[in-house]
């Protein structure tokens, strides 16, 4: 059992392969590490070129891909794949504030991105949902789903249950309860959710957050006892009860 509680495998039954770019070392380790502890085939590269080459030889299911470098910078890393036909996942790392450049990795063909600094359970979690969606990993159990507690989420068939009760949730509504149980009894901002849910930075939209937080509560919480906790001045965990 990996990390994640769910482990992904590829249609040969091998390991999927994670190709880490960045000419940060301490973050490459850092990325390769947790990588690895989910059971994955983990190979980086240290500039653009390297990258294209690893690409090639290393033909990975997935690519972690810092934009800015010295040599060749991610966004013509990631044309030159797709020119030459490689369609692999990529998920986009990129400096907090650079809205454009996340626009334009998107634009050009990337599939996500997170901002620095990120939480390692989160690139994971991203890559994940990268690997299943373009089908070059799929789930080595029957059913991928998440647990906190008596409450359970299947990630393939969208269906919530707690105590044995079925809840019917919305589609957004699916997307903040399957963030906050990736991240169980780990808090996260209203800032992280609006970027992870709704794809747009925190300026003012506290309130959405809030609102469908207390959708969540009266669907997943009433009637037992509490998962989702406010922490004051920080953000939202959702956890077991004691």
């Amino acid at each position: 059992m990996t990390a994640s509680g769910t482990s992904l495998q590829r249609a040969d039954g091998s390991a999927p392969r994670i190709l880490v770019v960045d000419d940060e070392q301490m973050l490459t380790d850092l990325l390769s590490m947790a990588l690895r502890m989910e059971g994955w085939d983990v190979q980086s590269a240290a500039s653009g070129f390297e990258a294209l080459q690893a690409a090639r030889d290393f033909a990975p299911d997935a690519m972690v891909l810092d934009i800015m470098m010295p040599d060749l910078d991610g966004m013509s890393v990631l044309q030159r794949l797709r020119h030459s036909g490689n369609n692999v996942p990529v998920l986009f790392l990129t400096a907090k504030d650079a809205v454009g450049d996340r626009v334009a990795g998107l634009t050009a063909g990337g599939d996500d991105y997170v901002t620095k600094p990120f939480s390692l359970e989160e690139v994971v979690a991203r890559l994940r949902g990268l690997m299943r969606r373009a089908g070059t990993a799929q789930s080595a159990e029957a059913e991928p789903i998440l647990r906190v507690g008596d409450l359970s989420l299947n990630e393939d068939s969208h269906e919530v249950e707690r105590a044995g009760r079925e809840i019917e949730l919305t589609a957004t509504e699916f997307e903040l309860l399957r963030y906050l149980m990736r991240n169980q009894r780990r808090v996260v901002s209203k800032a992280q959710i609006l970027d992870r849910v709704w794809n747009y930075d925190f300026g003012g939209r506290s309130s959405v957050v809030e609102l469908y937080i207390s959708y969540l509560r009266k669907k997943i919480d009433q009637g037992f006892e509490p998962l989702i906790h406010t922490v004051r001045g920080v953000g939202y965990m959702i956890k077991a009860a004691q």
